[in-house]
């Protein structure tokens, strides 16, 4: 097989994937009936928070590392945040089936902060998702223009979304358990 074919391949998975993963977790998300996996899943919220601030400090070290010319350090860090990400969907998706969504019981201008963090971080990891797929096989395939050229969007967003992941997990982490 030609590399423009295994191009054209590769584009298309990304596409599907970043198509299918926010389809299924809407899908998900919108399913009544919680399954019983056992009180762990309880815990879940604080493990997301832990992964997005896991995420945030691996993807400042990468930048980093890149900009000092640590090659290997960047792949690592950013390899690492990638599959933190990975690892976010499966927990973020176990939670959600097995437990009702945690409403923000905050008032007034936190509650409008709260919303204004939630949306903008939700839109963003729709917009992210296909952008790091693709700079993520970029540099897999050692297309190193092609990476740089999509890292130069995808890491600042990629960044922001991670961070206000762990914005909203605070913000709302006193509201967990409280119906």
């Amino acid at each position: 097989m030609n590399s423009v074919m295994k191009d054209r391949r590769a584009a298309l998975a990304v596409n599907i994937l970043s198509l299918a993963i926010p389809a299924v977790v809407v899908v998900l998300l919108g399913i009544r009936t919680k399954l019983d996996l056992g009180a762990w899943t309880k815990m879940l919220p604080h493990a997301i928070g832990a992964i997005n601030t896991l995420t945030s400090v691996l993807l400042i070290l990468g930048l980093v590392a890149q900009k000092m010319g640590k090659i290997r350090m960047h792949r690592l860090a950013m390899t690492s945040a990638f599959s933190l990400g990975a690892v976010f969907l499966v927990c973020y998706v176990t939670y959600h089936l097995t437990n009702p969504s945690t409403g923000f019981g905050g008032s007034g201008m936190m509650r409008a902060i709260y919303y204004t963090v939630l949306i903008s971080h939700i839109g963003l990891s729709l917009v992210v998702l296909p952008l790091v797929l693709r700079a993520f096989l970029f540099a897999l395939t050692n297309q190193i223009a092609r990476h740089r050229r999509i890292a130069k969007y995808a890491y600042p967003i990629w960044l922001y979304v991670s961070m206000t992941g762990v914005l909203v997990y605070l913000m709302i982490s006193p509201y967990y358990g409280h119906g």
